[in-house]
């Protein structure tokens, strides 16, 4: 039976923009038959692990708890935001200078981005967005007819943005340069020193710096991923949105929560605007959360040297012709090694023949605008899996050329 027509008209800024890409790649896995072994999914970006125990104890107890059926805040309960100052003195400095007013609590890190963007942003505004980019964040400027300005970055330079192309870029529509760091899709960590001259920019230019920290946890070196928080003159307020996500540092992507730091000129028009699209974030993990938080810190540093050892088994045993050029916390960014093949057909094949789900290059740019050489990027999640998968993964990789009669080679 034929799907009936609607009668009336669908919003052009959703029909103008791509279909959500991950639900594409499992369509790829669906055709797979167990004929390798079990199905090896490499492509979503989810917590390996299950939340640890004294999270999962207070979760249940929150989540039973009268205080948790009612609303909280738009911007979150007081208390988490209230715990979150220390955490973020421990990550950024003894130095940093961000206080509960700062802050707000989100349903999720995409919802997060979504309202940062409503509150700074009109159709027809310009917003810079290094490629390869997050695609939910170019899904959303496409929704609200916000122009995606792309600033390329190249796999020589371990796809790290440059100022100087950037500003370039800077025109009096621009309202935003946005960076993930360490990234998604490419695993790059920027330097605290790129940084700040990304913010000195911003500041000189009038325009927001959007930090999308989602995997700020999973940096393994001593160091501050920047100083931009224990700026002495506390100019960060001006100009800064810090966006980060639970659902990665404490394994809950299911009970969506983000936040968004930016000064209180900020969040007070974002405010209203999370009145609108989530009158408040959920409670239950809020409240699981705002007592114990410090105590999670050390196995939140546990799962961050898991994964960085992670990656050195994926690089240790990754096929010869499938080079890395860029890697950290999530994922890796791998040059596949069959030249004139789309990364889109790649990842295709790999899924239904091998069983082994991983995201095209393709899907985290303008696709109609890629050459044959740069459409050679295949993105893996080594979080998604144990070591042994990770293996298990390289060891069906080697078998692209004899399934595929295909042969590697091309620079």
């Amino acid at each position: 039976m034929a799907t009936p027509r609607l009668s009336f008209k669908l919003s052009q800024g959703v029909l103008n923009t791509i279909d959500p890409p991950i639900p594409l790649a499992y369509t790829w896995a669906e055709k797979y038959t167990l004929s390798r072994g079990p199905l090896l999914d490499l492509s979503q970006g989810v917590p390996g692990t299950p939340p640890q125990e004294p999270l999962r104890a207070a979760l249940a107890e929150a989540s039973a708890a009268l205080g948790s059926f009612g609303y909280c805040p738009a911007e979150g309960e007081p208390a988490l935001r209230q715990a979150m100052a220390p955490e973020m003195r421990a990550l950024y400095g003894d130095g940093t200078d961000i206080t509960p007013d700062d802050m707000a609590l989100t349903a999720g890190c995409n919802l997060a981005f979504v309202a940062a963007i409503m509150t700074l942003a009109d159709a027809g505004d310009e917003v810079i967005l290094p490629v390869p980019w997050y695609f939910n964040h170019q899904m959303t400027l496409s929704m609200l007819n916000i122009t995606t300005i792309p600033l390329k970055t190249r796999p020589e330079d371990g796809f790290t943005p440059s100022v100087s192309e950037c500003k370039a870029l800077i025109t009096p529509k621009t309202r935003a340069i946005v960076l993930v760091t360490p990234n998604n899709p490419t695993g790059a960590t920027y330097s605290p020193a790129l940084i700040s001259q990304f913010s000195q920019l911003a500041r000189a230019s009038g325009v927001a710096l959007i930090m999308d920290e989602t995997y700020r946890d999973f940096i393994t070196t001593a160091a501050p991923p920047h100083a931009l928080f224990s700026d002495p003159a506390h100019t960060w307020r001006t100009h800064l949105i810090h966006l980060f996500s639970f659902s990665k540092s404490y394994g809950v992507p299911g009970h969506r929560l983000g936040l968004v730091v930016a000064g209180p000129a900020f969040q007070k028009p974002l405010r209203t605007v999370l009145d609108t699209l989530q009158i408040c974030p959920p409670r239950p993990i809020q409240r699981a959360l705002a007592p114990i938080l410090g105590a999670l810190r050390p196995g939140v540093a546990d799962t961050a040297r898991t994964l960085a050892a992670r990656h050195a088994v994926f690089a240790a045993h990754l096929p010869a012709g499938w080079a890395i050029r860029s890697s950290g916390a999530y994922y890796a960014f791998v040059r596949h090694p069959f030249a004139g093949r789309a990364s889109a057909d790649v990842c295709r094949r790999i899924a239904a023949e091998l069983g082994v789900v991983l995201l095209p290059g393709a899907f985290f740019c303008d696709a109609a605008g890629l050459t044959a050489a740069d459409d050679r990027w295949v993105r893996f999640s080594v979080a998604n899996c144990d070591d042994a998968r990770i293996r298990a993964a390289c060891e069906r990789l080697a078998l692209c050329e004899d399934v595929f009669g295909w042969e590697r080679g091309g620079a």
